[in-house]
This record gives C-alpha cells, sequence and structure tokens, in this order.
C-alpha cells in the first residue's frame, strides 16, 4: 500500500510540473484555447446555415449538435493525445529529457502524471469551450444519457492513452522528425474518425482505416448516447472494441517505448535536438 501512495505521490509531481509548464506558456495556452473555440463556432455555424447553403429544408438545430458534439469530443480526444505523445518533445524542449530519463523513477510513474494531467487539462479545456458556445447556440441536451456518455468519454480515453504512448515513441527514435510524425497521425486520425460527418461517406479504403481508430467508436457512441439517449447496455458495441484496443496498445506502447528508451540511452541519441 505504501508503494502505491510513493508511486501516486511521485505521478502527481508530473502533474504539477505540467500545470507550472503551462502557467509558464500561458500566452500559447490562450492562443489554442482562442483556435477552439474558433473553431467550434465556425463548425457550428456551417450547421446553422446549412439550410440557407442547401436551398433545402434541414433539421439545424439536429444539425447544430451533431457537429458541436463532434468538434467537443475532438477537442478533448486531441489534447490527450497531444499531452502524451508530445511529452519526449517537451522534455527535450525544456532541457530537462537526460534529468527526467536518469532519475530512479519508473517510467509508468512518468506516464501516469502525464495521463492524469492529460485528461484533466482536456477536460477542463473543453468544458470552457462548451460554454462559450453555448452562449451562441441552444444547446438542446433533452434526450441525452449523459451518463452512458461519461462512461464512453472514460473508455475512450483509455484507448486514445495507448494510442498516445504508442505515438510518443517517434519523437524518440526520429529525433528530427519523430514530433512532426506524431501530427501526421492526429491528421489522418482527424480525417477517418467521421469529426464532422459519418465514415460511412468515406470512401471504403478510408471506412477501413476508420474501423481500427478508436477516436470513430468514441465520436459514434457520443452521439448515440447524447441525440438519441442511448444507455450503457446500448453502447456495448463501441464500449467492446474501445476496452480491447486500450488493453493492446497500452501495453504495446509501453513495451516499446521502453525498448525506444533503451536504444536511445545506448546510442546517445536522447538528449539530441536534430
Amino acid at each position: 500500500m505504501a508503494t502505491v501512495v510513493g508511486e501516486l505521490r511521485a505521478s502527481y509531481a508530473f502533474v504539477e510540473r505540467n500545470i507550472n509548464l503551462t502557467k509558464r506558456y500561458w500566452g500559447w495556452e490562450v492562443v489554442w484555447l482562442i483556435y477552439g473555440i474558433v473553431n467550434s463556432l465556425a463548425v457550428t455555424f456551417i450547421g446553422a446555415a446549412m439550410q440557407q447553403i442547401s436551398g433545402q429544408k434541414v433539421d439545424t438545430s439536429f444539425l447544430v449538435l451533431y457537429l458541436l458534439i463532434g468538434t467537443l469530443v475532438w477537442s478533448y480526444l486531441s489534447v490527450v493525445f497531444d499531452a502524451i505523445s508530445e511529452m519526449i518533445t517537451w522534455e527535450r524542449w525544456e532541457g530537462t529529457i537526460e534529468y527526467t530519463f536518469m532519475a530512479p523513477i519508473r517510467r509508468s510513474t512518468h506516464m501516469i502524471g502525464t495521463v492524469l494531467f492529460a485528461i484533466v487539462y482536456g477536460i477542463v479545456r473543453t468544458g470552457v469551450i462548451l460554454l462559450i458556445v453555448s452562449a451562441f447556440f441552444h444547446v438542446d441536451l433533452a434526450k441525452a444519457n449523459l451518463l452512458s456518455g461519461a462512461i464512453l468519454l472514460l473508455v475512450g480515453s483509455i484507448s486514445f492513452v495507448g494510442l498516445g504512448i504508442v505515438a510518443a515513441v517517434l519523437p524518440l527514435m526520429f529525433t528530427e522528425r519523430g514530433s512532426q510524425m506524431t501530427r501526421v497521425v492526429e491528421a489522418v486520425l482527424l480525417l477517418v474518425s467521421g469529426v464532422y460527418y459519418p465514415v460511412q461517406v468515406l470512401p471504403g479504403w478510408l471506412q477501413a482505416v476508420a474501423r481500427v481508430s478508436p477516436a470513430t467508436y468514441v465520436l459514434e457512441g457520443m452521439r448515440r448516447s447524447l441525440l438519441d439517449g442511448v444507455d450503457v447496455v446500448g453502447l456495448v458495441p463501441y464500449l467492446v472494441p474501445l476496452l480491447a484496443m486500450g488493453l493492446i496498445s497500452i501495453p504495446i506502447g509501453v513495451t516499446v517505448f521502453s525498448w525506444a528508451e533503451r536504444a536511445a540511452k545506448r546510442s546517445g541519441t536522447l538528449k539530441r535536438n536534430g
């Protein structure tokens, strides 16, 4: 028990450090928050204007909510993914990578602290965006099953944690281009996961790619729970794949990350910036 408490305290040290980094770069945080707000509003205004654009009768209230769910869920998932996948990049930027990776702590302690910060920060930022967007649009959640939506988002977070750890290996292995590669992965997820449209409109080969993206199941499940009021039992077809992806990707990510860390230490590229 004492060991578990000690590990949690050590993990919280990384949470606190990330909070301090956020405060230090508060200007950039404001920029990304404004960008998230503007992006959400822009996409939602497209839904509100669809009847005028198409010249056909459209249920704009449903469309606005459909698009808003997509933008908010993706905003949260992308924050989780970025915070975890860029933990190596942040260490290099701050010049602390050698201190962190040579410190007598488990790598799991480092990752748990990063994950906790990512989830809390993602929830807070997404909540702020929702509050501001709600001032422009009437968000009707009368049919929503908030409990099933929260459970789905929690399970989806686990799957994205695994994906983020796998992506974090790229900056560790590819010093010059690893960070750019993680952005490419995120861009592909945005394209194929049905953030703004059903995946059924994609070409067949992209639909196959969409089915291996955890974001696809999170977005479809969240829309079922918030638009149709589906309960937890009805979300099983989305929860099972998400759990499976998390249980598979997290151990794989941790294993590959540990191998890449040892290789970087042996080759002397751990601190290399380019």
